[in-house]
Parts: structure tokens; sequence; C-alpha cells
């Protein structure tokens, strides 16, 4: 079983931008409804995932916290697209951009559409407890908010959210992910 280990974060500024050494559009839908996965009755998230000219089927285990469940599994492009198309109730977009710190690789998904203005920087752990590097353009944690999670991007965009919510102050908001 593969288990990835993510911490994510909020971006206290532009800095980052100067260090990005890739950028690549990502496109992604979900197989599995979305309601399903926010009621409790789905285990696993199931989407797939446009990069560049590559795609997979990504299904993740549906729980909070940095470590989950993974699998990913290549597919042709245009059955991708098809996918995409056809059995995902949507589609989410976004920009992922990488950048090197000390070795450190941080992943900076940029959001488009209704989730514009939402940027988030993603690192991988080899395990929980790892130590990594801090620049200063890192902002707040966010890995335990489930608004954040791009399966829950769809029901309510970051175009929708509160100031409460954009920041993180609002505990109310914070239990809205969890619902």
């Amino acid at each position: 079983m593969g288990i990835e280990i993510e911490r994510k974060f909020l971006v206290a500024n532009d800095d980052w931008r100067t260090a990005v050494t890739g950028s690549m559009p990502i496109a992604q839908g979900y197989l599995v409804g979305v309601r399903a996965l926010r009621d409790g009755t789905a285990r696993a998230s199931v989407r797939v995932r446009i990069s560049g000219e590559q795609a997979w089927l990504n299904i993740k285990s549906v729980e909070l916290g940095i470590a989950r469940a993974e699998y990913e599994v290549p597919l042709p492009f245009a059955d991708a697209q098809t996918m995409l198309g056809t059995l995902c109730d949507g589609v989410l977009e976004k920009t992922r951009h990488h950048v090197s710190v000390d070795g450190w690789l941080f992943e900076i998904d940029e959001f488009h559409g209704e989730n514009s203005g939402l940027i988030v920087a993603e690192i991988e752990l080899p395990a929980a407890d790892a130590s990594f590097p801090r620049p200063a353009w890192l902002g707040a944690e966010v890995s335990h908010l489930p608004r954040y999670y791009n399966v829950n991007l769809f029901e309510h965009p970051f175009a929708d959210w509160s100031a409460a919510e954009r920041d993180g102050s609002d505990a109310a908001a914070n239990q809205r992910g969890n619902s």
C-alpha cells in the first residue's frame, strides 16, 4: 500500500515565485461523487488527473491528517480527457509550481476558476515527524483543515469563503470542512 505523508501550508507572500524551477497545468475531477465523500459514505476519493501530457487515476483514503493511503495508476491521456469530460461532476484547475529549498521539493498549487486566489504549498515527507526547511514565504499550516483538500473545493470553492475561512481564524469554519 502506498502512503502519502504530506503537509499543506498557505503562502505568506510571493517570494517563492523567484525560485520556481518548473510549472505545469493540472486538471482533475472526481469519479466518486463529491457528496458521497462529504457525507461519509465513501471511504476513498477516486480522481482523474491530467498534468501536461500525462494522466493518472488516483485513489486516496478519506481521512483527516497528513498521512493517507494513496494509489496512483497511469492512464492513457485520451481516456483521461474523456473521463474528465463525461464522468466527473466538474474539473478543478490549477497550476503546480515546483520550488526546491535545501534539497526539499515544495509543490505550490495556484488554483483557478472559482478557487482563484487560493495558493497552497505542499511538501511530501518520508515520515510524519520529518523536519524540513521553513522558508520565509511559508505561511500557516492547513494540513488538518478539510476545506483545503482539493475534493472539498468543488462544493465550497474559495470564492465563497468568508474572511475568517480564508485566514483560518474561525473555529466554525474549521468545522464546516468536517461535515
